[in-house]
């Protein structure tokens, strides 16, 4: 299982350099991903269900038509960024445009 320490400053900016268009934000790792139509979100948000419940990892998820934003953040480690969002983060971009 991944660990729920919060990454450090540089830890951080060197997971952020593998994961494209994601950002930091208020302690969250945050991207927002654009499909084609609605049906293609709600399937993106489907499939990215069974990689959260996997990781026992639950991720906040805003959706508006075609566009799904996702944030992570580990609330047992106190609300910040570890390596259980990273994990998650790069499960994310393994699948989301397969």
């Amino acid at each position: 299982m991944p660990n729920a320490t919060p990454l450090s400053d540089a830890d951080l900016q060197d997971a952020l350099a593998g994961l494209d268009g994601w950002s930091h934000t208020d302690d969250q790792l945050v991207k927002s991903f654009t499909f084609t139509d609605f049906r293609a979100a709600i399937s993106f948000i489907v499939r990215l269900s069974f990689y959260a419940e996997e990781l026992n990892h639950h991720p906040e998820l805003t959706n508006v038509y075609n566009e799904v934003t996702v944030a992570l953040t580990t609330h047992d480690a106190g609300n910040v960024v570890t390596d259980l969002d990273v994990q998650l983060a790069e499960a994310i971009e393994e699948f989301a445009w397969a």
